[in-house]
């Protein structure tokens, strides 16, 4: 799902990004409907410079939006990315009950934690701790990143949020009914456990 924006002025390195993250399987554009502000005939750029790229392969609202700094300690082709995931809480995934407030907050206290490192999956030179939210009945979480390679930087993005979602799923707490995407993920786990059983006792 969409969640970022990546502003694309016309040099080479930007369309070059622009190209990378349009063909990557993982990623999804979405044209961003038109406001009227903006556009070619007026002269502006907010609504022909900006488009958007989610995450496709995740139940997940997340994307990637890119920071234009040309010129960053003098490398002209590096920006910054940052990638954002949003994934819901766990009294939002829990059926048929309200999840004690102490729960909740363990929960959230063990996310974070278990969250800490995710940049470290980004094989990026430059990599900022993650920041980790609660905003309503979900959790933000943002990792930023430095690439002067965009293909390298598309499979950073990606597996920053192959990180999260792994964090995400290995926390649920057993003994609740979940509802989507958890119970999905959860059923998932079982077969695989079960087939992985099934060769393992052959």
């Amino acid at each position: 799902m969409p969640l970022s924006t990546t502003r694309l002025p016309g040099d080479v390195t930007d369309k070059r990004i622009e190209r990378t993250f349009r063909e990557h399987p993982s990623f999804e554009r979405a044209d961003r409907e038109e406001s009227g502000e903006g556009d070619e005939s007026s002269g502006g750029t907010d609504a022909t410079d900006r488009v958007e790229f989610g995450v496709g392969f995740t139940p997940f609202e997340g994307g990637v939006s890119v920071e234009n700094d040309p010129g960053r300690d003098g490398d002209t082709d590096r920006r910054e990315y940052r990638v954002v995931v949003r994934v819901p809480t766990l009294d939002a995934v829990v059926e048929g009950e309200t999840v004690a407030p102490v729960v909740q907050d363990g929960w959230f206290d063990t996310l974070d934690r278990r969250l800490a490192d995710a940049h470290t999956v980004a094989d990026a030179e430059v990599a900022a701790a993650p920041t980790v939210e609660r905003e309503g009945e979900s959790v933000v979480v943002t990792v930023a990143f430095e690439r002067d390679d965009p293909e390298r930087a598309a499979e950073d993005a990606k597996a920053v949020v192959e990180y999260v979602e792994g964090t995400w799923v290995q926390g649920l707490v057993p003994g609740y009914d979940y509802r989507e995407p958890a119970a999905s993920f959860r059923e998932r786990a079982t077969q695989n456990y079960d087939e992985g059983g099934s060769r393992g006792s052959r």
